[in-house]
């Protein structure tokens, strides 16, 4: 069977899947107004001398393009005098250098180290080296619908500052965007365009009301991420804390048929993304258990974080276009990112959308195409008394169970069966019965997937339709359960979708 292929997967990442786009802005300049006495707080006629221009500079991956080492350039704000700054999380994270320009001045670069950063609420504190600085202060009070507003910073990537003004039209809703995921945002028509991400959103008197991180220019939608959300991490981002973040540089992508993951375009050295193995270029498809990037926004992934913390051990599952390949693993834990065994002999991400399921006591897991309606989650006793527990899934198990015309995958577990022989045994009692159907088999072959070890044996042309069939039986790495899996292909879509398969069955005794 033909396979989706790393191309295939490229083109199916649509710029749609952030229909909303990176923040910038580039309209009329304005005076930098007196200047501002350093270690103070400045007021509106000396904004520009407070907001900063970043350029980012490393290698990183994009969907469609590849791998490329290049510079990106975003907008930012001093909050402090010492020099502490904000900016966008998509502006700095895992670049190799950043430099800075305040107000404006090419001529005068400034070095900066990031502190912390959170790619769901897309922002990153940065330390400019020390000095003493005109600075932003906070807005006071309530932020209401209409007041009016103004976006700064350099769109673009141009060094001329700019000024935008508009006025708040929705004070406090939800943002999940293909860049972030955060409770309070505000939506306002102060023009943004790339290169004002991470700047300021400020009122009449100069006062910082968001940071503005994404507009949409179809219909002239801007966002900023509200006061409120990013004065409450702050203090843990500048003392170097991880708040809702593993440490990548990500959004949500989606293809023709629904959202794929969450592609990383970047990874913080030393992060805990960094010392799970993730890698620039990867596409994350589950986190703790949970399918992420469905809707091609950020919102499951960072749901996850928001549940269990950023210090809790997650098990995480990936797409690795560059080598074809799943893996498996865990973050916050020495179970780092692990190839899966090829069992389809690679060949690419499938574009359709995927739903997890499990069994009726909720021990046995896997996720499959939505297509595959049909589940049963019952277990059964065998001859020996081991109990096994089970899920199916099918466009019709009564059909899976008596033919070769549909798709479908069975997945069974048994606690404590944890004898090498069993496997040998599942195998071969497999293969004797599927090859009286005419299937031919390619030989028992190793598996591994950093969960469980074993061995798997993959058949072609079995029944009338020539259908796929693979077996694998493997013994969980801590030696608690013996798990028996077989997938049926039927079409190039469902040998597509047999290593997302392979790559998300788990038990847990």
């Amino acid at each position: 069977m033909s396979r989706t292929t790393t191309r295939a997967l490229a083109g199916a990442l649509t710029a749609g899947a952030a229909a909303i786009a990176l923040a910038g802005c580039n309209l009329i300049p304005i005076p930098g107004g007196a200047p501002a006495e350093p270690g103070k707080a400045v007021g509106f006629e000396q904004v520009q001398q407070a907001v900063i221009q970043l350029e980012a500079r490393g290698t990183f991956v994009d969907p469609q393009y590849g791998g490329y080492e290049g510079a990106g350039r975003g907008s930012g704000f001093i909050i402090s005098e010492d020099g502490l700054a904000v900016t966008n999380n998509h502006v700095v994270v895992g670049a190799g250098t950043i430099d800075v320009w305040r107000g404006g001045d090419q001529s005068d670069t400034l070095d900066a180290r990031v502190l912390g950063a959170s790619e769901c609420l897309d922002i990153a504190v940065v330390q400019l080296e020390k000095d003493e600085y005109p600075y932003l202060a906070w807005r006071k009070g309530d932020i209401a619908t209409g007041i009016d507003v103004y976006a700064a910073g350099f769109p673009l990537g141009d060094p001329t500052f700019t000024m935008t003004r508009g006025i708040v039209s929705k004070a406090d809703i939800e943002g999940d965007t293909a860049w972030a995921s955060i409770d309070s945002i505000i939506e306002h028509d102060a023009r943004i365009r790339p290169g004002n991400s991470g700047g300021p959103l400020v009122d009449t008197d100069g006062r910082v009301v968001g940071v503005n991180y994404a507009g949409e220019d179809t219909y002239d939608y801007n966002f900023a991420i509200h006061r409120d959300e990013v004065k409450d991490v702050i203090e843990q981002l500048a003392a170097g804390e991880s708040v809702l973040s593993l440490g990548i540089n990500g959004q949500g992508v989606a293809g023709e048929d629904g959202g794929l993951g969450v592609w990383v375009a970047s990874v913080a050295a030393g992060s805990v993304a960094d010392k799970a193995g993730v890698k620039p270029g990867d596409l994350i498809t589950r986190l703790g258990g949970v399918s992420v990037g469905t809707d091609g926004t950020m919102r499951e992934y960072c749901d996850v974080l928001r549940t269990h913390g950023t210090e809790a051990t997650l098990d995480i599952e990936l797409y690795r276009p560059a080598d074809e390949s799943y893996y498996r693993g865990q973050v916050n834990s020495e179970r780092v990112v692990t190839a899966v065994a090829n069992v389809g002999g690679g060949g690419g991400q499938p574009s359709g959308d995927f739903v997890d399921i499990s069994d009726d006591s909720g021990q046995v897991g896997v996720s499959v195409p939505v297509e595959w309606k049909d589940v049963d989650g019952s277990g059964f006793t065998d001859d020996s008394g081991n109990v096994w527990y089970g899920v199916t899934a099918s466009t019709s198990i009564q059909k899976l169970n008596s033919g070769w015309s549909v798709p479908g995958v069975i997945v069974m577990a048994t606690p404590g069966a944890s004898d090498p022989a069993y496997v040998d045994n599942l195998l071969n009692t497999t293969r004797s019965g599927v090859q009286s159907e005419g299937c031919s088999s390619n030989g028992v072959q190793s598996y591994a997937d950093g969960y469980h070890t074993g061995k798997y044996e993959y058949f072609t042309g079995c029944g009338s339709t020539k259908a796929d069939y693979v077996a694998i039986a493997a013994i969980a790495d801590d030696g608690s359960y013996l798990i028996y899996v077989t997938i049926q292909a039927v079409s190039d879509d469902d040998a597509a979708a047999l290593d997302r398969i392979v790559s998300s069955f788990i038990a847990g005794f």
